[in-house]
């Protein structure tokens, strides 16, 4: 089958689309016939050495995926609704991210990291749905434990985590103050924001004039600006960051707490999403759709500068 797999950790040129073997599942494991994996940045963190996940290598990436179950390993099998799964089922995951990904024709995933796939949207692009929906539910519910009748404001909201923490806490019954620019105001005020500010010409310490339950943050930040904005946190709130490579703040004079996400796949989560977006409370961004050969020149994009949307990439 073909892949792109990296030998060794390195700049976009270190990938390559090449023969590599089939994969055959193993114990509680299944075979997944790929219809998408799903760009992230945390693919070219991992390729490029940045991130302390420890691949085996050469490593497939491509950590979200759809595709349709193509064999099961010894003692997967059994009723959906008590877990199991059969060949033919489409399905959706977050993998391991330290196993190979999707970036191929086939992969091979623990039975649970997999959850039947949304039958209302085209089953490639719902590999952009796994790992970003999952982050963005973990930060406003999990870590920030909002509630209905609550207060959040969402830094950064433009990006595809964005939208979905604006529609997932609109949905929860809070009140969403989004920061966007004009690229991406249209889009957020679609995904339910009650206020958008445009962080290019407006003060936002300014212009939010109600203090909020949880602050958000999704975007690159300024130290000191991240700081100054914790003013906008109510006492005993909280303040949640996407932003690993930087120190969340908050505020312990005043009871604000700090918390980072690290996203974690949560069988039972990614299935409630996945009911969301049939039901039609939920949208799936699938921005654009490229070949998997065109992966490595994806990742030359991405570290030239910030991609915007949801990239999937089909084999």
């Amino acid at each position: 089958m073909k892949a792109v797999r990296f030998h060794e950790v390195g700049g976009p040129e270190v990938l390559r689309y090449e023969d590599v073997d089939q994969p055959a599942p193993g114990a509680g494991e299944v075979r997944v016939r790929v219809a998408a994996s799903a760009f992230n940045a945390a693919d070219a963190g991992m390729r490029g050495g940045f991130l302390p996940i420890p691949v085996v290598l050469p490593h497939v990436p491509g950590y979200d995926v759809s595709g349709t179950v193509d064999a099961l390993g010894e003692g997967v099998g059994g009723a959906v609704g008590e877990g199991g799964l059969q060949v033919g089922d489409a399905v959706i995951g977050f993998l391991p991210m330290e196993r190979d990904g999707g970036a191929a024709e086939y992969v091979t995933a623990p039975a649970d990291a997999l959850v039947l796939a949304p039958t209302k949207i085209p089953l490639p692009d719902a590999a952009g749905l796994p790992s970003v929906a999952l982050t963005a539910w973990q930060a406003l519910f999990d870590l920030g434990e909002l509630t209905a009748g609550q207060r959040v404001m969402v830094n950064g909201a433009g990006g595809v985590v964005g939208t979905y923490a604006v529609a997932l806490a609109k949905r929860a019954g809070v009140h969403v103050v989004a920061t966007a620019s004009p690229r991406s105001s249209a889009a957020v005020r679609a995904a339910g924001a009650d206020e958008v500010v445009d962080h290019t010409t407006t003060d936002v310490l300014s212009a939010v004039d109600e203090q909020v339950d949880v602050l958000l943050n999704l975007a690159p930040i300024d130290p000191d600006r991240f700081t100054a904005l914790v003013a906008l946190v109510r006492d005993g709130g909280k303040v949640v960051s996407t932003t690993a490579f930087m120190a969340t703040p908050g505020d312990e004079a005043r009871g604000v707490s700090a918390a980072t996400v690290f996203v974690v796949p949560n069988r039972d989560r990614l299935t409630e999403l996945v009911s969301l977006v049939d039901s039609g409370d939920l949208q799936v961004e699938a921005t654009r759709r490229i070949p998997l050969t065109e992966l490595p020149a994806l990742h030359t994009e991405a570290d030239a500068g910030r991609i915007a949307g949801k990239v999937v990439v089909l084999p």
